[in-house]
């Protein structure tokens, strides 16, 4: 039976046990990932994945994206930009805004970053589930991403779109 804030104890046990596997998982891809060089911090390594999936991007969407103020990106842009690793220029549109690019090192850098943890996954994907059962996670996977883009708040109610979601709603191959 539905409440009056428009789910039922059974979405909210799907969503813990969701959220349990997912945080798991999620741990353990962190573990799996050192790389052999330099390493990414979770948040450089999630603004060159939205770069390099979403094309370039202001702060202001990179940090609506993450769910933080774009002064809170300051510090990981500034040191990916010393590294190589993005661009920034001024917007053809609007002067006072910048930019922000992936750079081939950028893609290299987030290549070698997930490696290790891509490896992993394949191996344990391959070895404890059948062909139907990593069928049937293909397709969450891809509902996994659209509930991602999902554009309500918490209680329910619609938040304003920032970015449009892919009509495909697949991110393009690392």
């Amino acid at each position: 039976m539905e409440g009056a804030n428009g789910y039922t104890d059974d979405d909210l046990l799907l969503a813990e046990t969701l959220r349990w596997g997912v945080s798991r998982l999620a741990s353990r891809l962190r573990a799996e990932q050192p790389g052999t060089g330099r390493t990414l911090t979770r948040m450089a390594a999630s603004v060159l994945a939205n770069l390099a999936h979403s094309g370039p991007l202001t702060a202001s969407e990179l940090a609506n994206i993450e769910g933080l103020q774009a002064q809170s990106l300051t510090r990981v842009l500034n040191e990916l930009e010393e590294q190589g690793r993005i661009l920034r220029s001024r917007s053809d549109s609007d002067a006072r805004r910048q930019n922000l690019m992936i750079t081939d090192g950028g893609r290299d850098a987030l290549r070698e970053h997930v490696r290790d943890g891509n490896a992993w996954l394949a191996t344990a994907l391959r070895h404890t589930l059948s062909d139907a059962e990593r069928g049937v996670l293909g397709i969450a996977a891809g509902l996994l991403r659209t509930v991602a883009e999902a554009e309500v708040t918490g209680d329910g109610g619609e938040r304003p779109q920032a970015t449009p979601a892919r009509a495909d709603g697949a991110a393009p191959a690392l």
